[in-house]
């Protein structure tokens, strides 16, 4: 893996990404604001989704690589920022690094390009981990290695979409040993309003960390591990490997996510209310995931709930329990739900402890009030985690209480 300091591919920066930048001055980055929305209930805000989005108060890539910068240069040598990678349209693909710990919690956001509240909380994770010296920072710093990756689909974010930009020809180009197989299964030619190919890159990972593409898998099935045909999700790989090489073990994996903007709480003391995260662990098929456990014997179900669990205690201890900041349940995970090409279920299998974060609505489908209350809800439950693992309270937790969070619901009266 190449690793380029961001401070020199700052001073640097291609013609490229000064291109795209300016052409996008006049179009989504300033697109109007959205009107305001009514509140739909006491103290509950609007799920109502924006005609007219507005980007204001998200950062775009540019903006996350001179915040980063800032943030690497102000804390003294406390947090490191390196590029661990490249898209396909040449954006840099950042890892920032703070902590001495032998336990390593690796964080990614916005592997959906549409999905940034992570973004924005891991910016504000870091600042403060580079810049406090209260007593819980310094024992979160002594014993745990944080590695986050805020923004690892950006050339999907520069078009406010889920998928990346990749062409199946690009593709044949780095592999061509695939020449003649059919397109993988999540390899798409559109997506999301836009006529560009690319890949839904929550697909593309495989427990197999050596693994090359082979004719023979293509096209693959949405149950099954993916390729690592994409140069985001092998950076995200490569820095998993060498955090792994290096302390002998990835305890923790979070992948921060958005879902829905109109889900409400289904029982507990929010019933009703509307979600702002739901939690998950690892989707492997029935029987928590049985028929890789021959394989793949360090896989470890159980842990990963205790760490959502953690990240859901976190929360409600943080704000109580009628707070919207503390409006957690668990994610819809029927028994049978099985995607093994998703980062968090690759690494699962390989023994580390994963967490999905899906926060409620897109980054552009609500206002800067809900906007704000949402990104400190992530902050607070990555921030649950680091303290439960430097404390070591993620190990004395009962996983089975994760299945006591409240489940949700699609709110009928918006449709």
């Amino acid at each position: 893996m190449q690793v380029h300091k961001v401070s020199t591919i700052l001073r640097s920066r291609s013609a490229l990404a000064a291109a795209v930048t300016a052409a996008l001055a006049g179009s989504i980055l300033t697109a109007p604001p959205v009107s305001a929305a009514a509140p739909e209930g006491p103290g509950q805000g609007s799920c109502k989704i924006a005609d007219s989005p507005s980007w204001s108060g998200w950062s775009n890539h540019q903006q996350v690589g001179e915040q980063l910068a800032q943030i690497e240069r102000t804390s003294g040598g406390r947090v490191d920022v390196d590029v661990v990678g490249r898209t396909q349209q040449g954006r840099e693909l950042y890892a920032a690094r703070v902590g001495t710990g032998d336990k390593v919690l690796l964080v990614t956001s916005a592997i959906h390009g549409n999905e940034r509240t992570g973004t924005e909380a891991l910016l504000a994770i870091l600042k403060r981990l580079g810049s406090s010296g209260d007593a819980q920072t310094r024992k979160i710093l002594s014993e745990i290695t944080f590695v986050a990756m805020p923004m690892v689909n950006p050339d999907g974010g520069e078009l406010n979409r889920r998928m990346n930009v990749r062409s199946w020809d690009e593709t044949l180009a780095e592999f061509p040993q695939l020449a003649g197989a059919p397109r993988a299964w999540y390899h798409r030619l559109s997506g999301d309003g836009v006529d560009l190919p690319g890949y839904d890159l929550n697909r593309d990972f495989n427990p197999d960390l050596n693994y090359v593409p082979r004719p023979a898998d293509l096209p693959g099935r949405d149950t099954d591990a993916g390729f690592f045909l994409s140069p985001e999700s092998r950076a995200i790989r490569d820095v998993y490997v060498g955090l792994r090489a290096e302390k002998g073990a990835v305890d923790a994996y979070v992948d921060l996510h958005h879902m829905g903007p109109c889900d409400r709480l289904t029982g507990g003391t929010q019933d009703g209310n509307l979600i702002s995260v739901s939690l998950d662990y690892p989707p492997l098929g029935v029987q928590d995931g049985a028929k890789y456990k021959a394989a793949w014997p360090a896989l470890d179900q159980d842990k990963s709930r205790r760490y959502a669990l953690t990240v859901a205690n976190g929360m409600l201890a943080q704000y109580g329990d009628q707070s919207k900041l503390a409006a957690v349940g668990r994610y819809f995970h029927p028994d049978a739900r099985e995607y093994a090409g998703q980062g968090r279920s690759a690494f699962a299998l390989n023994g580390t402890g994963t967490v999905l974060f899906e926060v409620r609505g897109q980054q552009d489908d609500l206002g800067q009030k809900q906007h704000g209350m949402l990104v400190k809800s992530v902050q607070t439950g990555v921030e649950s985690l680091l303290g439960g693992l430097a404390d070591g309270t993620v190990d004395r937790v009962d996983g089975d209480d994760f299945f006591d969070l409240p489940d949700y619901g699609w709110d009928t009266t918006n449709d």
